[in-house]
């Protein structure tokens, strides 16, 4: 969503970086450049104001004027502050109380449902016990799509019967929690194309009922400066705690997540950076600040690998790489591990210096990419047992089948065995060394 941003902002940069001693005028013109690509993006226009002003008294100040890297200086100061737009902390959800309500609000198409669900899922890997409950009676098919979420990530759903409304709905899943024991009580509520008063009260109506410990917006990042005036009006309606921006993955412009905290000094929670249940990320002010300005988040990128990939598992791999053990099989396994931290572009860009790479270019920089992925899993999953285990054994017969099998070409097959070999190779030379050097040692 910011590779516009990022490439604009990196292009201003390296210019500073380019002189020895800065001017004033060298400031004022970065940070015209800076103001340029913030509006672009769709930033609030009073919110770009004082950001720029803010930045502007801070470069001319002394510190940055005689230091002897003038430039370094001015992009930390643009961190800082953009780290202060974007909220300057991380925040959690108040999950004090037992059970914590949390009132999940939204506009139609801003993924509030599919939100509930990813987060029922978060909360069900901490250990917690949560309770959906179904307060959308408006939207056709609404309460069966929260059912089927709550089947799939494992948690229990309280719907409406027929005849029932608001408050009916929402006193039984009081009732509910109390029966079960439940740790969290997540109401997904009714949503519309655009904010009413009739939504407005029915949502007031339902907070006093539910008494909640969090009262939480879902936005659609993608909607830019109108995702910032419905934010608006929710907090000065009905009163937030929080936001959940959704689709930060998308090439929008990115302006509401760099506008929608500092018009409604609400802070981000969490960010939905993809479709899967699994992506949904906390929200680090500085994390993001870095990402925009291309410098990468690894803190992030390793965070998910922790998560995402079995420790045990990742060393009997090492092990058998070191034995000479190591096959298409695991060769298999591995690529699916590394598929569980999401795609590949969103990792990419984690990694500094390539935030200012086009997005349709980091994947071919490193040779990686989801269609890669996807295509080497087809292929090994089209051989036999025998000939993942022993790739020595296939001929051109069987290559030509494993293609045909896989929907590839043998110059894919042939592609993939080659670097497998050399992998192996690779790891055959590394062992050699290895020895040596504890030869050495002894």
């Amino acid at each position: 969503m910011f590779d516009r941003i990022t490439a604009s902002l990196q292009k201003v940069f390296r210019n500073l970086r380019g002189f020895g001693k800065l001017s004033e005028s060298n400031i004022k013109e970065a940070l015209r450049e800076i103001r340029l690509a913030l509006l672009e993006a769709d930033v609030n226009f009073e919110v770009v104001r004082d950001f720029i002003s803010r930045v502007k008294e801070k470069c001319l100040g002394v510190e940055v004027m005689e230091s002897v890297t003038p430039g370094q200086q001015v992009v930390k100061h643009v961190h800082d502050e953009m780290v202060t737009l974007l909220g300057g902390q991380h925040r959690e959800f108040d999950l004090s109380k037992r059970p914590a309500a949390i009132l999940l609000l939204g506009l139609n198409g801003a993924g509030k449902t599919t939100t509930s669900g990813k987060l029922a899922l978060r909360w069900k890997k901490e250990g917690k016990r949560v309770l959906l409950v179904a307060c959308d009676l408006r939207r056709p098919a609404a309460v069966d799509q929260l059912r089927i979420l709550a089947k799939q990530v494992g948690v229990e759903a309280v719907a409406p019967m027929p005849g029932d409304d608001l408050r009916a709905v929402a006193t039984k899943a009081i009732h509910r929690a109390d029966e079960v024991s439940a740790d969290i009580v997540l109401f997904d509520t009714d949503g519309r194309f655009q904010v009413d008063a009739e939504l407005v009260q029915e949502l007031k109506e339902l907070k006093a009922v539910v008494n909640p410990s969090n009262t939480v917006l879902v936005l659609d990042a993608a909607a830019g400066q109108e995702a910032v005036h419905v934010a608006e009006t929710f907090h000065k309606e009905i009163g937030l705690t929080g936001l959940i921006l959704t689709k930060l993955d998308g090439d929008a412009r990115g302006g509401a997540a760099l506008s929608v905290q500092a018009v409604t000094h609400c802070p981000i929670l969490l960010v939905g950076m993809g479709e899967r249940p699994e992506d949904l990320e906390p929200f680090y002010p500085d994390r993001m600040a870095s990402r925009i300005l291309g410098m990468g988040d690894v803190v992030s990128l390793v965070e998910k690998a922790r998560e995402a990939i079995d420790d045990r598992e990742m060393e009997q791999m090492q092990r058998k790489l070191m034995e000479d053990r190591f096959t298409l099989e695991d060769f298999l396994t591995q690529i699916q591990q590394v598929r569980k931290l999401g795609p590949v572009e969103n990792l990419l860009e984690m990694l500094p210096g390539l935030g200012n790479v086009p997005a349709h270019a980091r994947e071919g920089l490193l040779g990686l990419s989801e269609k890669d992925f996807g295509k080497t899993e087809a292929i090994i999953r089209s051989m036999t047992v025998q000939e993942r285990r022993n790739p020595d054994v296939m001929d051109g017969r069987r290559r030509l089948r494993i293609a045909k099998g896989s929907g590839t070409d043998v110059r894919d097959v042939n592609e993939l065995l080659k670097n497998f070999a050399q992998a192996r190779k690779m790891a055959a030379q590394f062992r050699k060394a290895q020895k040596r050097l504890i030869r050495l040692g002894k």
